[in-house]
């Protein structure tokens, strides 16, 4: 997980307690899985004696950083910067121990410090102290010179330096950590430490996460893959750690969760004797959900992936929450009908094809030779009876899930 350290950083650490810190980007009220690396880091930094700082920054996150982007992104509200820290604080709580011992987390938020720091003051205490041909050499300001790069960008790494020399002048805070992009950032502050303090800090990033074909690592179809359940549910957010490579899996494993080596390497054996099993998602997808989320999250995650996919029964089917079930069956076509039109079909045959505008099948004839083929289900129960009355359990008072043949599945929805 080391990608860059400066001399002197593993000596600092193994010397004694070192308090050191990460930071996050507030500018929307969740993390997701691309933090989780920084937020590991965090984990086996705590875990290992020293004390985490976690700053969520409510005023660099009114500027923007310019690393790794290609504009200049969207300043947000304080009104909206203060709901986001709150909520990136409660995600950071079920990795991190904030409540007790010498070593435990702390939130800052760098607007504390910049709310009273005047545009004047600023230049004068710390602009005086970096050089301009210092923050033009720096790689995330080269790549943005053709495209254009305002002040206000420019000036981040010192801002981003500033918070270094305050956590190091007030909460002893001598590392700063991040990912491979913020090592100019960091090396600044470090710098600035060295110049206005004359003390010495330390410097540590990790590699950037990138999947085996080499696409971005945290996104999906639909977008970031989110901690908060309302952005990305439990079920998507366990199907993509399910989904993912028999390479990425043994490479994430090591990453996201904090299973011994041992172990690890046991299991990396395991998957290889039986692949097909795919023991090291399972593994990966089960420890990080739990985390994330929960154990009944993940056990709803299991039983919602057994819905299309496995053996599931009925009772499964109802015990699914609205969101899950909608979660899972997200992609799968959706007919509308009304009440009356569901009180009025004779048989389930009418049901699945009349009603259904031939949806599903498209005559009665065909329903009829399907269900006789055993090849029908209504809520995972399987039809036997060509003239069955549709008096099925509505799933959340409004749901059918019809299944035709092993794989086609249709989300009947009797609307009032």
């Amino acid at each position: 997980m080391v990608h860059d350290i400066m001399p002197g950083t593993e000596e600092q650490l193994n010397k004694s307690m070192t308090a050191g810190y990460i930071g996050f980007d507030p500018t929307a009220d969740s993390l997701h899985i691309g933090n989780l690396v920084q937020i590991m880091t965090l984990v086996h930094f705590q875990d290992a004696g020293h004390k985490p700082f976690a700053l969520v920054g409510g005023a660099t996150g009114m500027v923007g950083d310019p690393s790794g982007k290609s504009t200049e992104r969207n300043l947000l509200s304080e009104e909206q910067l203060n709901h986001n820290l709150v909520c990136v604080k409660n995600q950071l709580e079920k990795f991190l121990n904030f409540k007790d011992g010498e070593n435990k987390a702390e939130v800052v938020n760098n607007y504390d410090w910049f709310k009273e720091f005047s545009f004047l003051d600023f230049i004068r205490d710390v602009g005086k102290h970096i050089t301009i041909n210092y923050m033009m050499s720096k790689d995330s300001v080269q790549k943005r010179l053709e495209t254009g790069l305002s002040f206000t960008e420019f000036s981040y790494q010192l801002v981003q330096g500033y918070d270094f020399y305050w956590l190091f002048k007030n909460k002893n805070c001598k590392l700063q950590m991040g990912g491979s992009d913020q090592w100019g950032n960091i090396v600044t502050g470090t710098e600035l430490i060295r110049r206005k303090a004359d003390g010495e800090a330390f410097a540590l990033t990790t590699p950037l996460i990138k999947k085996a074909d080499g696409t971005k690592f945290g996104k999906s179809e639909q977008g970031n893959i989110w901690l908060d359940p309302a952005k990305t549910s439990p079920y998507k957010f366990y199907q993509y750690w399910l989904n993912a490579s028999d390479e990425d899996a043994a490479n994430f494993i090591k990453i996201f969760t904090q299973r011994p080596k041992e172990e690890i390497d046991a299991l990396v054996i395991e998957h290889s004797q039986a692949l097909h099993n795919r023991k090291l998602q399972q593994e990966l997808a089960r420890d990080i959900t739990v985390r994330v989320h929960s154990k009944d999250a993940y056990e709803q995650a299991m039983k919602a992936s057994s819905i299309l996919f496995g053996n599931s029964v009925t009772e499964d089917l109802q015990n699914l929450d609205e969101d899950t079930l909608l979660s899972v069956l997200d992609g799968v076509p959706r007919v509308a009908i009304s009440k009356s039109e569901f009180r009025q079909a004779a048989t389930t045959v009418d049901l699945l094809s009349e009603v259904t505008k031939s949806s599903i099948f498209p005559s009665k004839g065909e329903a009829r030779k399907m269900i006789l083929a055993g090849g029908v289900s209504i809520n995972k129960l399987k039809l036997t009876d060509v003239a069955q009355k549709p008096l099925f359990d509505l799933l959340h008072g409004k749901y059918l899930l019809a299944q035709k043949g092993k794989k086609n599945y249709f989300l009947i929805e009797v609307a009032d």
